[in-house]
């Protein structure tokens, strides 16, 4: 590791770091606008200019600059304070200051290195250069003119997303960043760009003038739109939500969030269930609590109850909804509401073992039946990530659209039992392979054979780095993997529920279940939105959404991880547990809990591993048995931004739908 000195500090730094990383090893701020630790190294900004010797007697770019033995670094000298200004007041030229109306005010990396290193007056009396608007979607706003060519937007777009929308036109000062045939931008992480531009040419079309930064609450919180359980921040003003922006977390997200992810959450204020509502001669119609409850009341189920679980519930509902049906008498009780029954007795035989970063390591891989893109976008760029450093990927199922080089090996399933010799060998070969069963998958029961496949070419194993498990099962609700936890499984799926037909079915958000079958029960629907299951329900008990309660989630990888309450629930809605808790009281049963840290405690004494956060242990993998059958020719998702109700209820959600994948046309009106 060479060794550097930095303002009088001596220090080594990894073989490979650059002169800027080693700098901040040592605790000095390097400014910089075109940088960035995610992206390939562009040297266009010159901000980070630094004094380097031995070398030539000028500023010389950090950040594209090896460290190397004896390397003595000044990043306050004169000559350095000199040629900051300096560029800073190039970059300054064009830019048109209008700081009052642009939305990055506040957060401006700009701004913030204006004041911190540039000078205090402007040379420059010419006049400034304009560029033309872009069209780049309907999520991100463009005010071109304020662009610094910086190139991160370009760069994450080939980088990370895989899709060549966004470059460059012309050259010198005529330079100008644009998506290509100013198409909108369509890949699904697409506005990421907005927090990566360090100016505001890039900034959020739906949030476009509605809030200053100061003016608002910041909530840690974890995205529900998947199951990865990407790290959130939720910015509120009073009771609403605002925007939502990425945490960092490299074992998750990164720093990265799906479009869906950002921007459903106009649809919290939309097709809202404020109050309760029974219904009476086949209508519902408004009630209070008390007439709700006392409906509930008047069933009198006994023990003849189930409890479905939608893909948005947190893991206290559901564990509160469990002690209520404990407390009735019975067990019936499924979080897998689309009839998927594999077998739950191992939970490492449905995990995503591998884990969201280590999949990166992968230098084989095999998908089976599922759209990785739609079904969880940030597996998607991991696996970019893999291919880029020469993993062979393989899918079997309907071709899609991957961004990385890919085999397609047909829709049969019956190739799991034996893979052609291409994939064969990759996998003999490989020392770090892996397979990524999706819900198509399952749903086809190829959970065995692919169990089968993973004993065949040791997907688990001891390497030189340490132990690794290639077998993942990608689910795409973030209440999967914590119902599957506290047993919201029954042996044959959701089916078991409808042979039992109980005089009372408690639906936690549950919309896309076949209500139909439940044609002589009682159904309570415990939910945020007036979506499908709400339709169907006979008692309404409007609840509150994962923006509006502190709750347990836990991602595909087995990761626990905790969200706060960013703001309060509208009209009449409660948080669910309450509800639950007032249902055991009308319905004369007690669950042995009276606050949400009880109802905490009882969770985690029931299942230890709710009670800390990070990755839970499953144990060893089920033993498969070959002979996978059926044909994938379509995946669960038909549409990536109407996935739940929170998303159905979105207008934002509702346009990306009808623009980037109708093809509808929308007028843009002057401003």
């Amino acid at each position: 590791m060479p060794k550097v000195t930095v303002d009088g500090i001596e220090l080594e730094v990894p073989q490979g770091a650059t002169v800027l990383q080693a700098c901040e090893l040592a605790g000095k701020e390097i400014p910089r606008f075109c940088y960035h630790e995610r992206l390939s190294i562009a040297g266009n900004c010159r901000m980070c200019l630094v004094e380097v010797a031995p070398g030539p007697p000028k500023p010389q770019a950090s950040c594209a600059l090896p460290a190397a033995e004896g390397q003595v670094i000044k990043t306050d000298s004169e000559m350095v304070k000199k040629a900051r200004e300096g560029v800073m007041e190039f970059l300054l030229i064009n830019h048109p200051l209008d700081c009052p109306i642009c939305d990055q005010g506040g957060e401006c990396d700009l701004q913030d290195q204006a004041v911190a290193y540039g000078r205090g007056r402007s040379r420059y009396d010419e006049n400034k250069r304009a560029v033309t608007e872009k069209y780049m979607g309907p999520l991100i706003k463009t005010v071109m003119t304020r662009c610094i060519h910086c190139t991160r937007c370009v760069r994450f777009s080939e980088e990370v997303a895989g899709v060549d929308e966004i470059g460059a036109l012309y050259r010198g000062e005529n330079m100008q960043i644009t998506t290509y045939l100013e198409r909108a931008a369509r890949h699904e992480m697409s506005a990421n760009v907005i927090d990566l531009c360090p100016v505001g040419a890039l900034t959020s079309r739906p949030y476009a003038f509605e809030a200053r930064p100061w003016e608002l609450k910041n909530t840690l919180s974890i995205d529900v739109s998947d199951a990865c359980g990407a790290n959130i921040r939720i910015d509120s003003r009073g009771r609403d939500v605002l925007r939502i922006l990425p945490r960092l977390n490299d074992d998750v997200n990164e720093e990265w969030i799906s479009d869906k992810a950002r921007y459903q959450i106009d649809g919290l204020s939309r097709r809202r269930l404020d109050k309760p509502w029974l219904r009476v001669d086949g209508k519902l119609q408004a009630a209070t609590w008390a007439e709700a409850f006392a409906a509930v009341a008047k069933i009198n189920p006994g023990k003849s109850v189930a409890v479905i679980a939608g893909d948005l519930v947190d893991c206290e509902t559901l564990f509160a909804a469990k002690a209520l049906a404990g407390a009735l008498g019975s067990n019936l009780l499924e979080g897998r509401q689309t009839g998927l029954d594999y077998d739950c007795s191992s939970l490492a035989a449905v995990n995503f073992n591998s884990g969201l970063a280590g999949i990166e390591e992968a230098d084989a891989v095999l998908i089976v039946a599922s759209n990785v893109r739609w079904e969880a976008p940030l597996v998607q760029s991991r696996l970019r990530k893999a291919a880029r450093r020469g993993a062979k990927v393989f899918v079997v199922g309907a071709e899609w659209d991957t961004t990385y080089p890919v085999t397609f090996l047909g829709t049969d399933l019956a190739v799991i039992d034996k893979l052609p010799a291409e994939a064969d060998a990759a996998f003999k070969n490989a020392e770090r392979p892996a397979l990524i069963l999706g819900g198509a998958g399952l749903g086809k029961g190829a959970l065995g054979a692919c169990l089968a496949l993973a004993a065949k070419y040791k997907l688990v194993r001891a390497t030189d780095s340490g132990a690794w498990n290639g077998f993942n099962v990608l689910h795409m609700a973030a209440s999967r993997m914590g119902g599957l936890m506290l047993g919201y499984a029954q042996k044959g799926g959701v089916a078991d529920l409808f042979a039992a037909k109980p005089k009372m079915v408690i639906s936690l958000g549950a919309d896309e279940v076949d209500y139909t079958k439940f044609a002589g029960s009682m159904i309570v629907y415990i939910g945020h939105h007036g979506d499908k299951g709400a339709h169907a329900a006979d008692v309404i008990l409007p609840s509150a959404a994962f923006s509006e309660k502190p709750g347990t989630y836990v991602n595909t990888e087995g990761r626990v991880q905790r969200a706060d309450k960013a703001v309060f629930a509208p009209g009449d809605a409660r948080e669910d547990w309450t509800i639950l808790r007032a249902m055991a009281d009308s319905l004369g049963v007690s669950v042995g809990f009276d606050s949400f840290d009880a109802l905490r405690a009882e969770m985690t004494k029931a299942v230890p591993a709710l009670g800390r956060e990070g990755l839970a242990d499953y144990g060893a993998l089920l033993k498969g048995k070959s002979g996978a059958k059926g044909s994938i020719k379509a995946y669960p998702i038909k549409d990536f931004y109407l996935t739940n109700p929170i998303a159905r209820a979105s207008v934002t959600m509702q346009r990306c739908s009808a623009e980037l994948l109708h093809g509808e046309v929308f007028a843009e009106a002057a401003e």
